[in-house]
């Protein structure tokens, strides 16, 4: 059976993934599912200096703390930054990192330089300097999210805003980025383009260029609460492989 250690993207908690978990788990899989800094359950903790490395130290403390080795981790969303940095610090933790339709950053890139400068502008620098005490992200528009009403009813009530520096700090690459630990990507493909798709487009055909393993899901962009059955269908498959 497998480990996974499970990260959220922005503005979310570790509670997003509670259909995936209990899947996994139910197959005997051991599920971590950690919320990051200033977010979820832990939103009282939101301050201007929470940034992109408070987030890497959240998740490298699981691994830590936990004693876990052999992890396969998953980065989801803006949480490709998160899972990127964190096989660089300890890639000697993990077995394969994943994407799951996420944001693949190369070293000196934050979250904002990974999308279009109008989308970083219009959906997260000015709603931080008009509504965020300018260190604080609003959470996105519910359209954006592209979900089921049933789904988006449910999901988007729960989110909560994203300290801005957790997305505009750069990526700093301390070794030689996991470059041994295998990668998946997981790209969720719908029969309309949006903003999310247009966005995560390029990181899934790179990985694909690249090589790595690649999947696809007919599912929104939060796959992981529109279809979590999917998403622990193709976790556990990319679990077993070499």
């Amino acid at each position: 059976m497998a480990t996974f250690v499970l990260v959220h993207g922005g503005f979310g908690g570790g509670w997003e993934w509670r259909g995936v978990g209990d899947l996994l788990r139910s197959s005997g899989h051991v599920v971590f599912t950690p919320t990051l800094t200033g977010l979820g359950e832990r939103a009282h903790l939101a301050r201007p200096e929470i940034d992109l490395e408070t987030h890497l130290a959240d998740i490298v403390a699981v691994l830590s703390f936990e004693d876990l080795h052999d992890v396969v981790l998953l980065g989801q969303s803006s949480g490709g930054v998160v899972v990127t940095g964190v096989v660089d610090r300890v890639p000697d933790r993990i077995r394969r990192v994943v994407y799951l339709d996420a944001l693949v950053p190369a070293g000196g890139q934050s979250a904002n330089d990974c999308f279009p400068a109008s989308f970083a502008e219009d959906s997260m620098l000015a709603p931080a300097r008009d509504r965020g005490s300018g260190w604080l992200i609003p959470v996105i528009e519910e359209r954006l999210l592209g979900l089921p009403p049933e789904v988006s009813s449910w999901y988007y009530p729960r989110l909560v805003p994203q300290p801005l520096r957790t997305f505009s700090q750069p990526l700093r690459i301390t070794g030689d980025g996991g470059s041994s630990v295998p990668r998946s990507f997981v790209q969720c493909v719908r029969d309309r383009e949006d903003a999310v798709s247009e966005i995560i487009g390029p990181f899934a055909e790179a990985a694909r260029a690249s090589g790595w393993d690649y999947r696809r899901v007919d599912a929104a962009h939060d796959a992981q609460v529109s279809d979590p059955e999917a998403v622990a269908r193709i976790l556990e498959e990319i679990a077993f492989l070499g």
